[in-house]
């Protein structure tokens, strides 16, 4: 039987990518469909990337498939074959990455999920499929300047914090889960206004603007590929670009560059700076921005209490991390809590 996992070491595996010079191609790409056999589809569709070099984090469950990957761009042309022979990914569009060095994934992960997206939503409630009106790079540039329009980003603060469309309303959430009854009682009194909602590639919103309409607001739309096809279209249009900053990305590049704009402060010394990090501590591990003197100051760490806790061996970091807090311990993800001391690790 063909193995249907990867079985190597994952930081041997990610050290291998990053040190190859072979031309990959990052994309992501998702669709909402029925799939009655998930498991099953599972592992075929594994052994079909596989065998196309293709490295990503894939979710599938009942309702659809999501995922963003990268492969060989030798092979770019087999991919879309491939995928456009399963019947309800022919056609699909496939979000290509703005900026993309071709090390955003180390390894193939193929999971079956309850969602594509984790929402908290009972589907079974309003139709999913009645979603709001999408729009391309043009049609949003002009809709936006309606004084009775309403920009809403429905991603996570933390990806919001580096960049932005101008105007945008802004949740202060975690997670996709949290942003959907807190921009419903945001826009309680607004149901007649236009409500333009945007996110990373699109998936969030298609289900966010069904949602939405199900709780009666009027006009909905959602743009259309996300920010990621927006920008494309604005490069290849000559339009004018509305989004500032940069564009968060789950995977290990954590972002790519929209606009020169840096709007977004290191969260240790406070100078200008929009580079996410996660904590080279493991037992800590928080999504943070952190500048490269802070970065060397305090060894790829959150603080210096990470930093002093990375230099212990191994067997007496295995023994402390059980009675040990550190900050993505405690707090939520990209919940940074800044030491108002530079204060070390005490093993007192």
């Amino acid at each position: 039987m063909k193995r249907l996992y990867n079985r190597i070491n994952s930081d041997e595996l990610k050290q291998q990518m990053l040190e190859s010079d072979e031309k990959r191609v990052t994309l992501s790409f998702y669709q909402y469909a029925n799939i009655e056999e998930v498991a099953q589809f599972r592992n075929q569709f594994y052994e079909g990337l596989s065998a196309l070099g293709v490295f990503g984090r894939i979710y599938v469950a009942k309702e659809g498939i999501n995922g963003q990957l990268s492969l060989p761009a030798d092979n770019f042309e087999a991919f879309k074959t491939y995928l456009y022979s399963i019947d309800f990914l022919k056609g699909i569009r496939l979000n290509i990455a703005i900026e993309d060095d071709g090390k955003s994934f180390y390894k193939l992960k193929i999971k079956v999920r309850d969602k594509i997206v984790a929402d908290g939503l009972d589907d079974n409630t309003f139709d999913a499929s009645k979603r709001g009106t999408p729009l391309d790079a043009a049609d949003y540039n002009k809709l936006v300047d309606d004084k009775k329009t309403i920009i809403v980003d429905m991603r996570n603060h933390y990806e919001s914090e580096v960049g932005y469309f101008k105007g945008a309303i802004r949740p202060d959430v975690e997670t996709f889960r949290e942003a959907l009854p807190l921009v419903e009682d945001m826009l309680a009194e607004e149901k007649d206004k236009n409500i333009v909602m945007y996110c990373t590639g699109g998936i969030r919103c298609e289900k966010a603007s069904a949602y939405y309409l199900h709780k009666g607001f009027e006009n909905v739309f959602m743009v259309e590929g996300g920010i990621i096809e927006y920008s494309r279209q604005c490069e290849e249009q000559g339009l004018e670009n509305k989004f500032i900053g940069k564009n968060f990305v789950f995977d290990e590049r954590m972002g790519e560059r929209i606009t020169e704009d840096v709007i977004s402060k290191c969260h240790q010394c406070g100078a200008t700076c929009d580079t996410h990090i996660n904590c080279a501590n493991d037992a800590c591990h928080i999504l943070f921005i952190q500048c490269e003197s802070c970065a060397e100051k305090y060894t790829n760490c959150c603080s210096q209490k990470c930093s002093d806790f990375t230099q212990l061996p191994e067997e007496q970091q295995l023994v402390l991390r059980r009675t040990l807090e550190f900050n993505g311990t405690k707090f939520g993800k990209g919940r940074y809590k800044a030491f108002h001391k530079d204060e070390g690790l005490s093993l007192e």
